[in-house]
């Protein structure tokens, strides 16, 4: 369905309405709908960098801090034409970790969606990305997330960890069982245990190391 969030005279818009004003919705949440997009990136630059940065050919990711794109949220347009000078953009990876209160992981949900609503709205080619916590989100996260198309997880910091990897892997499936996506931007590992059986159902998996990964790497071939 869709509807038109009007600003009320005299009253300060708190809540981002400006954000997803002509935003279509999925589910009894009325998650923001996020169209389309085939894309795919050859580099990735977390926000922090793009910010002050120069490397143009890249998409903006945002696993990182929350911290350190909050920001973005509370003043959109100031960034905006940062943002522009890119390929394109990673939806925001606000967290949605188990232990928070459900309510405050929908709400990220929804954050996410409503600023890659309003960039697309402003020309900027956007990504979906899909974060999840337990299965209380699971069906959640898919809401407003385009079928058959190009999505982005994070797996830096949950397969380390054997909760955390089985966290991830019953996400991981029942995210592609109902999204069917045609392509995953994965920013961290990408072990084959974990996605060959994916390729092997014709989805292309991109693995883009995370900073940590590359500092890393860097630090033990010194």
């Amino acid at each position: 369905m869709s509807k038109v969030n009007c600003t009320r005279a005299g009253c300060k818009d708190v809540f981002r309405a400006f954000l997803v004003q002509n935003a279509k919705y999925d589910g009894d949440l009325e998650i923001p709908c996020i169209a389309k997009e085939s894309s795919i990136p050859t580099k990735l630059v977390s926000f922090t960098k793009a910010v002050s940065g120069s490397d143009y050919d890249s998409w903006i990711h945002f696993y990182e801090d929350d911290a350190s794109f909050e920001r973005l949220w509370n003043n959109p347009k100031r960034y905006l034409p940062i943002l522009k000078r890119y390929k394109g953009v990673i939806a925001p990876d606000f967290s949605v970790y188990r232990d928070m209160p459900l309510v405050m992981q929908h709400w990220n949900i929804y954050r996410s969606h409503a600023i890659a609503v309003w960039l697309q709205s402003n020309g900027l080619p956007v990504i979906a990305n899909v974060r999840w916590g337990d299965e209380r989100t699971y069906d959640v996260c898919c809401m407003g997330v385009p079928r058959n198309s190009t999505i982005s997880v994070g797996s830096h910091g949950c397969i380390k960890l054997l909760q955390e990897r089985e966290q991830f892997l019953q996400g991981l499936a029942h995210v592609i069982n109902v999204l069917s996506p045609k392509s995953i931007i994965v920013y961290g590992a990408a072990p084959d245990a974990v996605f060959c059986k994916y390729i092997e159902r014709g989805i292309q998996i991109f693995a883009f190391d995370s900073e940590y990964m590359t500092a890393h790497r860097k630090a033990v071939s010194a």
